[in-house]
C-alpha cells in the first residue's frame, strides 16, 4: 500500500506547472497586494464600512488563486504540507469572501438596530481571515524558504506577514478594542507594508517564473 502511495505521489508531482496558469495566478497575486492595500486605507484610514467589505472580498477571491499555484510549486518540496498549507491557505481566503460578504451586506442594508460589534459567525474576530491564513502563509514560507523556484528574502516576508496575522487575530480575540495598539499596530504593518509587498513580489515571481 506504501508502494502504491508512494508512486501515484511522484506520478502526481512529475506534472509540470501550467505556464498560463502561473501567469494567472501571478497577476492575482499582485492584484490581491493592491487590493490588500485600499483595504487597509478603507479600514483604517477612511473608515468606510462598504469599501473595506468590498475589498475584504475580493481579496479572498483573488488569494484562492494565488494559493492553487503555490501549492503547484511547492509540493516538490513537501507534498504533505503543501497540502495543508494549500488547505490552510483556502480557508483563509474563503474566510475573507464570507466575512466581506457579511460586512458589504450589512454595509448595504444596515441592521434596523444599527451594527453591532458582535463576532461574525462565520468568521468570528477573523479566525480565518487573519488567524488560518497566517498558519496558511507560516507553512507557505517555510516550503518557500526550501524550495529553489523562490527568493528565500521572499520566504522571510511571509514569516513575518504569518507572524502579524496571527498576533492581529489574537489581539482581536483577547483585546478587542480596534483603537488598542496591540490591534493597530500589527494591522497598520501588515495592511500597509508587509503583506502588499510579499503579494506583489510573489506576483513579480510566478509571473516571470516560465518567461
Amino acid at each position: 500500500m506504501a508502494t502504491v502511495a508512494a508512486s501515484a505521489s511522484s506520478a502526481t508531482l512529475g506534472v509540470a506547472p501550467s505556464t498560463s496558469y502561473a501567469r494567472f495566478a501571478g497577476m492575482c497575486a499582485l492584484l490581491a497586494g493592491l487590493v490588500g492595500f485600499l483595504y487597509s486605507v478603507a479600514f483604517v484610514v477612511l473608515k468606510n464600512n462598504l469599501l473595506s467589505a468590498l475589498f475584504l472580498l475580493i481579496v479572498g477571491l483573488l488569494t484562492t488563486a494565488v494559493v492553487v499555484a503555490l501549492y503547484e510549486r511547492l509540493k516538490t518540496v513537501d507534498a504533505s504540507f503543501a497540502l495543508w498549507g494549500l488547505l490552510l491557505g483556502l480557508m483563509g481566503a474563503m474566510g475573507s469572501v464570507v466575512h466581506g460578504g457579511f460586512d458589504l451586506a450589512n454595509a448595504l442594508h444596515p441592521p434596523t438596530q444599527g451594527f453591532p460589534d458582535i463576532p461574525n459567525v462565520a468568521d468570528p474576530r477573523g479566525l480565518l481571515t487573519f488567524g488560518i491564513a497566517g498558519v496558511s502563509l507560516w507553512v507557505v514560507a517555510w516550503l518557500m524558504a526550501r524550495s529553489t523556484q523562490f527568493p528565500k528574502n521572499l520566504a522571510y516576508v511571509g514569516y513575518a506577514g504569518a507572524i502579524l496575522l496571527i498576533v492581529l487575530y489574537l489581539a482581536r480575540l483577547i483585546v478587542l478594542d480596534a483603537t488598542s495598539l496591540a490591534v493597530v499596530v500589527p494591522a497598520l504593518l501588515a495592511g500597509f507594508i508587509v503583506n502588499p509587498a510579499f503579494y506583489v513580489w510573489l506576483g513579480l515571481t510566478l509571473w516571470r517564473a516560465d518567461k
